[in-house]
């Protein structure tokens, strides 16, 4: 799924065009998934299945799903899935409170 931001958008509104004629184009309004572009001329059976990996991608971005159930349902293989997390810019893993101790660890080790 092609993705752009609200920016390029209004620069080159005719290249999320013809990516959308291809595919469902995602556009993001600070780096947070906003809006779906869709072509008409698709049938919904075929929107349903492009659909799938943005579905996933938020619910995993949201925390609702775990990266495998979330690459279980957008259809794709995990590596496929991780790849179109990262090209949506949605982080893997999500630093927590115990991540500067980890870090620490971690440095004391390969010191």
């Amino acid at each position: 799924m092609y993705a752009t931001n609200v920016r390029n958008l209004k620069r080159n509104p005719s290249e999320a065009l013809r990516h959308a004629e291809l595919e469902p184009v995602l556009i993001l309004k600070g780096n947070q998934p906003n809006a779906l572009l869709l072509n008409l001329k698709s049938s919904l059976g075929e929107l349903g299945e492009q659909l799938k990996p943005a579905l996933a991608a938020s619910l995993f971005k949201d925390r609702v799903l775990s990266l495998g159930a979330a690459a279980q349902i957008s259809g794709l293989s995990l590596s496929e899935f991780i790849d179109h997390l990262t090209q949506l810019d949605i982080d893997l893993v999500v630093p927590d409170q115990q991540t500067p101790k980890e870090l620490d660890v971690l440095d004391s080790w390969l010191s």
